[in-house]
């Protein structure tokens, strides 16, 4: 992994950021990957439904070794635990939340997100096969998008563009990006940058973002969970 990429925040930090968006109440789908994390951090009394797209409904973390029901999983494949009052339910009831529009928000990982609020997260230039999945639906229904990724790829390259050039999953949706260098806002006129992680500065930023970048007036550090 290159220098450039190991900067900023770890993977856990990412998600636990993002989880301090949930308001008490929502009910939250969590996506493959680093989103999945969001589900072990400590956000205090807030009651959050966690959702998944396979049919867990109202799950908590992932279960401890030792104590792993091998029938309970998230999109992940990890096994998790159950809150009081969880239910598991056919793959089309899962569904049937997501697309009458009870989703609250969902967190989803990503290859590319562009200033505009596209974003693209299913297949890399020159990949045979491979689908959308649920990916749309979540998209198209959900009524907040939150984005987790590194914010370079292995190569150096950034991953928030002034347009994808990966096949789109949905175009103008994505609310928030979190990535290991900050919080960001696709404003569709470029990245509004919300929130700073520690050990970076805004040129660093700026050098390793695609399209245009500004800094709000009220720039403070990445927020912690805990």
């Amino acid at each position: 992994m290159s220098e450039t990429r190991q900067k900023g925040v770890n993977r856990q930090q990412i998600a636990d950021r993002v989880a301090l968006e949930f308001q008490d109440g929502w009910i939250v789908n969590l996506g493959v990957g680093i989103p999945t994390m969001c589900s072990n951090t400590d956000i205090g009394d807030r009651d959050i439904t966690y959702h998944s797209e396979n049919g867990v409904i109202g799950y908590g973390g992932v279960a401890p070794a030792g104590e792993e029901d091998l029938n309970l999983v998230n999109a992940g494949g990890q096994n998790v635990t159950l809150k009081p009052g969880a239910a598991v339910v056919h793959h089309a009831d899962s569904f049937g939340i997501i697309r009458g529009g009870h989703i609250d928000a969902t967190v989803m990982g990503a290859y590319q997100v562009s200033m505009r609020g596209d974003f693209a997260n299913w297949k890399l230039a020159g990949q045979k096969g491979g689908g959308i999945g649920g990916a749309m639906d979540l998209a198209a229904c959900a009524k907040r998008v939150f984005i987790i990724l590194e914010h370079v790829t292995r190569k150096g390259e950034p991953r928030l563009v002034e347009a994808c050039d990966l096949p789109v999953t949905a175009r103008g949706v994505v609310t928030l990006v979190a990535t290991n260098y900050g919080l960001f806002e696709p404003t569709g006129e470029g990245f509004l940058l919300r929130e700073i992680a520690p050990g970076l500065t805004v040129e660093e930023i700026r050098a390793s973002t695609g399209g245009t970048l500004t800094v709000a007036p009220n720039l403070g550090p990445m927020r912690m969970a805990g």
